[in-house]
């Protein structure tokens, strides 16, 4: 039996392609807007190696593109194709290395936000090789472009494959890898996924081996939150214990946090669970919102002298029975118990949190 993916309500905002110029580098993508003039966030997405724009605009079944969902919920999403690939292709046959790109990048979206509102910012959410122009572009970029936040997904520091099984400019890699289970994914998927797969640029080939000897140069340059998914079968990535600490420790910078998504294969975006996690990604970004408006007190709370009468009134109020016949109506408790969980989790800059999703109960809850 098929799983069900919520159906979004008819009118999904428009997904339209652009061109954006890059300091003379056309670089192109797709567009959705919000119905509202100024969008909550410009949430911008970067493609992994191999793949294009639309990997962030799935078809395979309504509900699982990222554009119309992040629309939909008030924020404009930009999702480019990176340099050399796409429009930029031409100009640059052989790509950029991680530096070139990410100043491609930064100088396509300053382009693009001259005389636009953004709302509260730029969030970056990546995918595979995209993941490290985004963390390279978040410690890259200044004023009005640091980012909300970073969420990348299927990338990691230590490959789980040898180097010379990665993808390159001749060599698809083992295309399995990139897929994980076919339950994962839509009938569609595949066929349709066809349509996005680009050639990988040869520097860019080249680079990817050389990731886990520049990661910690980057992860030391970032200032805002990252969250990290490795789908359940992320095969490319080597994502234990010892690997995860080796991801995070040099981000000394920057609050960071590793998340699981179950029923995923790399390609997270093209599957079943594509809402789930881009659902996860734009929670992420409240996250971080509500955390720089707490940070630089611009959430607004009442005075010590309206709490102080609040506590009066309830304290001093008894609480008394309802009493009647009227249908669903039920006695007030005498007295007021607290909860039983209080959660006093916080995180600050620094905090190392793993969040992983068990797919089976631990052995003490099995019955």
């Amino acid at each position: 039996m098929p799983l069900m993916v919520p159906v979004p309500p008819a009118g999904a905002p428009p997904v339209r392609p652009v061109t954006l110029d890059a300091a003379g580098i056309p670089l192109s993508g797709l567009l959705a807007l919000p119905a509202r003039p100024v969008p909550r966030a410009l949430v911008v997405a970067l493609h992994g190696s191999g793949m294009s724009a639309g990997y962030f605009d799935s078809r395979a079944r309504p509900g699982l593109s990222l554009l119309e969902l992040g629309a939909g919920l008030g924020h404009a999403v930009l999702a480019l194709d990176r340099p050399g690939y796409g429009a930029s292709a031409g100009a640059l046959p052989e790509g950029q290395d991680l530096a070139g790109q990410t100043a491609t990048v930064l100088a396509a979206l300053e382009g693009f936000a001259e005389g636009r509102e953004l709302g509260a910012g730029v969030f970056l959410v990546a995918h595979s090789g995209g993941g490290r122009v985004a963390l390279a572009a978040a410690g890259a970029a200044r004023g009005g472009l640091v980012p909300i936040g970073v969420d990348v997904s299927g990338i990691g520091r230590r490959f789980a494959v040898d180097a010379g099984r990665l993808p390159g400019p001749d060599l698809p890699g083992e295309w399995r890898r990139h897929w994980g289970a076919l339950r994962f994914y839509p009938p569609d998927a595949f066929r349709l996924g066809q349509g996005l797969l680009r050639p990988v640029p040869a520097i860019e080939a080249r680079e990817t081996r050389r990731w886990p000897e520049m990661y910690p140069a980057v992860a030391a340059g970032v200032r805002v939150p990252v969250r990290f998914t490795f789908a359940e079968q992320e095969q490319w990535w080597r994502h234990d214990g010892e690997a995860l600490e080796e991801l995070l420790t040099p981000l000394t910078g920057a609050p960071a946090e590793v998340a699981r998504q179950p029923h995923a294969g790399h390609n997270i975006s093209l599957g079943w669970a594509a809402r789930t996690y881009h659902l996860r990604v734009l929670s992420f970004l409240e996250e971080c919102l509500l955390a720089r408006d707490v940070a630089v007190g611009r959430v607004v709370t009442g005075s010590d002298g309206d709490l102080k009468k609040v506590d009066a009134d309830l304290t001093q109020t008894p609480l008394t029975p309802r009493t009647g016949t009227d249908e669903g109506s039920r006695e007030h408790p005498e007295t007021c118990s607290e909860p039983s969980h209080r959660d006093t989790s916080t995180r600050s800059p620094g905090t190392r949190r793993i969040a992983s999703i068990h797919l089976n109960p631990p052995e003490e809850e099995r019955a």
